[in-house]
């Protein structure tokens, strides 16, 4: 049975190392003497914090990369490769994020790219994806979910698939304190579930990890992950506070 899984997205916080190291006082706090035995527990920092983060030496929280560049090396300024990553202490890397597609242009064929990279360096995969609300209005929710799927698994053989998790992370939901209801969850569900299986054996879809994101808190896991079955959460805003994180999956592994 794979275990449960919740990612925390710090996305471009805390400003400071003194800041993080805070940060860090309290995640230890929050994770001391606590046994989460059916949860996976990521976080992702800006990269400069990943020395920080593992001079801690976490036994219950694993360590997670934002976002990667697909070539392993070279005239990339201001990027960091997977390898790098994985060199630097991460075993996850997110891919895909709304908020990459939307500041920065990027679409499948760039998700494609860094997915092989992260798989190819031996890193996890968060892969996100989502439909805007325009999309969801104008019935395109099936087919833009598919068309994200299909194009940023390309290439991906049923052998890499197992270290990808899946992230059904709705635009108009992130960052905006709108929730989509259980059935909509639901409906997403479905309709990744049917296209997964369209391009991999069953025994290796059902070890691909379904989760949700997009204004995870506390009160809402009921609303987003138990009650339509999803494997986890990607959390974004509350994982900047330590005790709501940790409520989180707490709530998340008891049920």
């Amino acid at each position: 049975m794979n275990k449960k899984l919740v990612v925390g997205n710090l996305k471009m916080n805390p400003v400071s190392p003194v800041e993080f190291g805070r940060y860090l006082d309290m995640l230890e706090k929050e994770t001391k003497h606590k046994d989460f035995a059916k949860t996976e527990i990521v976080v992702c920092p800006p990269a400069i914090y990943f020395r920080q983060f593992l001079d801690r030496k976490f036994k219950n929280v694993k360590l997670g990369a934002q976002n990667v560049f697909w070539e392993y090396q070279g005239a990339y300024t201001g990027e960091i490769s997977a390898g790098m990553a994985k060199a630097s202490g991460a075993g996850y890397s997110i891919v895909g994020h709304s908020e990459r597609r939307k500041y920065f242009g990027e679409n499948e064929e760039a998700a494609n790219l860094k997915l092989k990279a992260i798989l190819k360096n031996g890193l996890r995969a968060v892969l996100c994806i989502g439909e805007s609300m325009e999309e969801r209005k104008g019935g395109q929710t099936d087919s833009v979910l598919k068309s994200q799927l299909k194009g940023s698994l390309s290439g991906i053989g049923a052998g890499k698939i197992e270290c990808v998790d899946i992230a059904y992370e709705p635009i108009w939901a992130v960052g905006t304190d709108k929730l989509p209801t259980t059935d909509e969850i639901l409906e997403a569900k479905i309709i990744i579930k049917k296209a997964l299986a369209e391009m991999y054996p069953k025994k290796r879809m059902e070890k691909i990890r379904l989760l949700y994101g997009g204004s995870v808190k506390s009160y809402s896991i009921g609303q987003v992950c138990l009650e339509p079955a999803m494997d986890g959460v990607l959390v974004g805003r509350e994982s900047l506070e330590p005790y709501e994180f940790i409520k989180i999956v707490k709530i998340v592994d008891d049920n």
